[in-house]
């Protein structure tokens, strides 16, 4: 009897110390992984921030390509329209 209680604690020990290892490649692996996470966390805050300037300075552009005087300059410039005189323009009536 004496034999079994030796082996029933040398069991325990055992188990408990394989519980233990076990525990502590845990503790590893979390903290690990965390780690992993934590800096995959910092490159899309990163790449976040690069992205909202990238939408700041084309809203930027944009506001400044389709500004009113924009688009007479190029009007005028390029595509060679003016205003029409007052004895060019034509007043149409609609249907009532």
């Amino acid at each position: 009897m004496r034999l079994v209680g030796q082996y029933g604690k040398f069991l325990l020990l055992a188990g408990l110390w394989l519980a233990l290892v076990i525990s502590a490649l845990a503790v590893v692996n979390t903290t690990q992984r965390s780690r992993v996470l934590t800096a995959q966390l910092g490159d899309a805050q990163r790449q976040r921030d690069e992205l909202r300037f990238e939408q700041e300075r084309l809203l930027l552009e944009f506001s400044a390509w389709s500004a009113y005087n924009r688009i007479e300059q190029v009007a005028r410039e390029k595509l060679d329209m003016q205003v029409p005189s007052i004895t060019e323009q034509v007043l149409l009536q609609g249907k009532k």
